[in-house]
């Protein structure tokens, strides 16, 4: 008999929560899904034997599943371990502390009924919050998604609450997606690399911890970001930030060899900073003709004419100009400041905008249908 959801609980040191959220789920999906459920428990070989006590449980619940992780630990990585033992048609994930209320697990089935590739379970939407969070906690929480929204803003935007460890996903959207968790928040990774089409949200209370302690600590944030960043980069198309960056170093030499000509006592011997904007206006030209003919060939092909072509260079020339207002300072700190050699200075100020610069013009200046690309991948 083929299964319908595969529901993953990761755990560790829960020895006091998991047979009470077992028999709450049990119940729960006997009455839903009958037989064509399965729960999967992975456990990294709690010290206090949570295992052990889910292994005992399953002679009565026949449903219920359970994996003994050794040597090995992390939340994000023990859901991909169900997963990867999951046979049912949806998958999903619920902590194991009962702070995720089980039944709002059938609202979540009640949106994958109706079609939806993905459901989760939000603190943010109608019906959701938290019981009883210090300000301090939920600073932190919504300051760990305004940064994600920063770095990620096509993936952590797509729904209400994207640090949610409660959530269903169809199975197909995950079908030859290469998921490559880091830390403790497995959905970012869903939502940036599955194909995910329809999300539905269920609002609840996230719930007090009763029995056990949190397992959130520093080095989560800091996994936590690391993995925005991780994710950042993968979803950039390689190929065309390596031609973004020959282009720029392109620049790197006009600029140089102009700055030389127009600021050098031996020259011209302009003032440093009317040499440096001259230099730089001259580099961002030579780029804007190189990243259009080159880096973004095949997005200029779809944008033909002159005006589209100079519309993309104002753009192009606005995002550099504010780079360039960060380059002269950053310029004049290392020289006048640091009393470094001005063509280190310039090096060091040219490469703290590169990001800068790259980001902005692939939002901005090519993002017709270079953005749809990017969301696709």
């Amino acid at each position: 008999m083929s299964l319908l959801l595969s529901l993953i609980i990761p755990t560790y040191n829960e020895s006091e929560n998991i047979s009470p959220l077992i028999i709450q789920l049990t119940s729960l999906l006997d009455r839903t899904l009958e037989q064509k459920y399965e729960i999967i428990i992975v456990d990294d070989d709690s010290p206090d034997l949570t295992w052990k006590i889910a292994q005992d449980l399953s002679d009565q619940y026949p449903q219920l599943k359970v994996i003994r992780r050794q040597g090995e630990k992390g939340l994000s990585t023990a859901v991909m371990k169900g997963w990867e033992k999951a046979q049912g048609e949806i998958l999903g994930v619920i902590d194991a502390d009962l702070q995720h209320p089980p039944e709002s697990l059938l609202q979540l089935w009640s949106e994958i009924e109706k079609g939806a590739d993905l459901a989760v379970a939000s603190r943010h939407v109608e019906g959701g919050g938290v019981s009883d969070w210090s300000l301090l906690r939920r600073f932190l929480s919504r300051g760990a998604q305004t940064l994600g929204l920063i770095i990620l803003p096509g993936v952590i935007g797509r729904v209400s609450d994207p640090m949610s460890g409660f959530f269903l996903v169809r199975r197909r959207c995950l079908a030859n997606s290469t998921l490559n968790p880091l830390g403790y928040k497995i959905l970012i990774e869903v939502l940036a690399k599955g194909k995910i089409g329809w999300i539905s949200e269920v609002g609840y209370v996230f719930q007090e911890r009763q029995e056990g302690q949190s397992k959130v600590t520093k080095q989560q944030y800091i996994d936590y970001i690391r993995h925005l960043v991780r994710l950042r980069l993968s979803l950039w198309r390689f190929e065309r930030f390596i031609r973004f960056g020959v282009v720029g170093l392109s620049g790197v030499f006009v600029d140089m060899a102009f700055l030389y000509l127009l600021s050098d006592s031996s020259t011209l011997g302009l003032p440093l900073t009317r040499s440096k904007i001259i230099a730089a206006e001259l580099a961002i030209i030579n780029n804007f003709l190189w990243n259009d003919s080159w880096t973004f060939r095949d997005i200029a092909q779809t944008q033909p004419g002159k005006r589209r072509k100079i519309k993309r260079f104002i753009k192009f020339n606005l995002i550099c100009l504010a780079g360039l207002i960060l380059n002269v300072l950053f310029l004049n700190i290392f020289y006048n400041i640091f009393d470094l050699n001005r063509y280190v200075a310039n090096l060091g100020a040219i490469a703290i905008v590169t990001i800068w610069n790259y980001w902005l013009n692939l939002k901005l200046s090519w993002r017709s249908t270079d953005l749809d690309s990017e969301s696709r991948k």
